[in-house]
């Protein structure tokens, strides 16, 4: 039998050692599920969702020390890891409450004895591969719309975050849904490769754009529903009329919360050059006074990172930049001990001849460029494959609108970054993916509609 095991990337011990599927018993999970889907699906929508609150309740009653493994297993600092929980309840309360109105039947006509009406069923079982960085945020954006909608739920967490996985499988199990509605896989990739293999009516995945492409090249031939939630460069511009200290500030937090590790972190920054000497004075002074430590520590806002093989990516990223005559103002470096620690490290005079403009870091690492102004900032922001988050700073309102309705971004920010709504769509352009979750589109997006057209007899009088 094969084994999974589990480190703590703040020291490299083992935490765990948890026995993993293999391609026999995926297929046999799968075919449990696909039987057992057609019971949930047939039961009413009030039964489906008062399991979800019940799964809210158990997230409450639980919060301090699902926490605390969050924390062990990704590095994540335990107040952060907090935040993600507490940040899930509104997520689940908004599908769990708009669930029914967007799922409802509608009829479009009904004249003449013709009546036309559009049901939504469920795509039946959906496949989901999901990511470490957020497991809580991220896994429930598609398990608990997928399940609200009547599908069984074939759920592959990250092997860097299997314990959380196994833990929301548990709550779940504990709040009513049946075992083979909401089925948990442990393992790396071969067991990825083995949930792609079955028979499935769609498939999400949250991760590299490099795994998104393989994925897509596995199931492109079959017909399957394909969301793919992918990486992100996310560029913010600083205007001239932005004050510094505040757009340093609140941009520090987004480049570096979660020790840089989201999609969504702000990981390029153009400044207006009339403010760019005090916006970096003021942006390197707050990073410097992030505390890096133990993740368990309630001080702590930089941790390790959760995998050891992104340093490796942030010591090219670095090496590239100083080599291209980037200015470095801090960190640029791995950190001593155990564990897979990085210094914060900020850069200014960097160019789109670095990786570190280009290609996606995360870690907590950021390059700054000076800008001639607004047409200089557009033209850069958009000089990415990528297409997930960009923002602006500035008191202008009408200046915000016009510069972001030219970026090409599925989440744009005024003043503000590294956020995410329920009510909004997550999405994004280029490489950063295809499909929706969040919001009504991300609950829809797990149901079929069905045309139904309904000719009265005509009367026999």
């Amino acid at each position: 039998m094969s084994t999974l095991r589990i480190l703590n990337p703040a020291n490299g011990e083992a935490i765990a050692e948890l026995a993993a599927d293999d391609q026999a018993s995926v297929a046999i999970k799968a075919a449990a599920a696909r039987a057992a889907q057609p019971a949930w699906a047939a039961r009413p929508l009030d039964e489906r969702k008062a399991c979800l609150d019940r799964f809210r309740d158990g997230v409450v009653r639980e919060l301090e020390q699902l926490a605390v493994t969050l924390t062990r297993e990704t590095g994540k600092p335990i107040r952060m890891s907090r935040n993600e929980l507490n940040g899930l309840l509104a997520r689940i309360d908004f599908f769990v409450g708009m669930a029914a109105p967007v799922t409802a039947s509608e009829t479009v006509l009904d004249e003449g004895g013709m009546q036309e009406r559009i049901e939504h069923v469920p795509l039946g079982v959906v496949g989901n591969i999901s990511a470490w960085n957020y497991p809580w945020f991220v896994g429930c954006n598609v398990i608990v719309p997928a399940l609200l909608t009547g599908n069984a739920v074939l759920y592959k967490p990250s092997e860097y975050a299997t314990l959380t996985g196994r833990e929301i499988a548990r709550l779940l199990h504990h709040a009513g849904v049946p075992r083979d509605v909401f089925v948990p896989l442990v393992g790396a990739g071969p067991v990825g490769a083995a949930l792609l293999a079955q028979k499935i009516d769609g498939l999400f995945f949250t991760g590299s754009h490099a795994t998104g492409l393989r994925i897509a090249q596995a199931v492109g031939s079959r017909f399957v529903k394909l969301q793919l939630e992918l990486g992100g460069k996310d560029p913010t511009y600083v205007c001239d009329d932005a004050d510094p200290q505040s757009a340093a500030q609140s941009l520090a937090d987004g480049a570096m919360y979660n020790t840089g590790q989201s999609c969504c972190s702000v990981e390029r920054i153009y400044v207006h050059e009339k403010i760019h000497d005090a916006f970096l004075a003021a942006f390197v002074e707050t990073v410097k006074g992030f505390a890096v430590g133990d993740p368990m520590r309630e001080d702590t806002y930089i941790g390790p990172l959760t995998r050891a093989a992104q340093l490796d990516v942030l010591d090219a990223q670095v090496a590239d930049a100083k080599a291209q005559g980037a200015t470095l103002h801090t960190g640029g470096h791995r950190l001593p001990g155990p564990g897979n620690w990085y210094a914060p490290t900020v850069f200014s005079n960097a160019h789109h001849g670095m990786a570190l403009m280009k290609e996606e870091s995360f870690g907590p690492i950021i390059g700054i460029q000076k800008v001639a102004g607004d047409e200089e900032a557009v033209r850069l922001m958009n000089d990415t494959r990528y297409g997930l988050t960009a923002g602006v700073y500035t008191p202008s309102g009408e200046r915000a609108q016009a510069v972001l309705s030219r970026v090409q971004a599925g989440s744009l920010y005024w003043n503000c970054c590294d956020r995410v709504s329920p009510r909004l769509p997550w999405s994004g352009f280029g490489d950063s993916g295809i499909g929706v979750t969040l919001s009504t589109y991300g609950i829809e997006t797990f149901t079929r509609p069905r045309a139904w057209h309904l000719k009265s007899p005509p009367d026999r009088a």
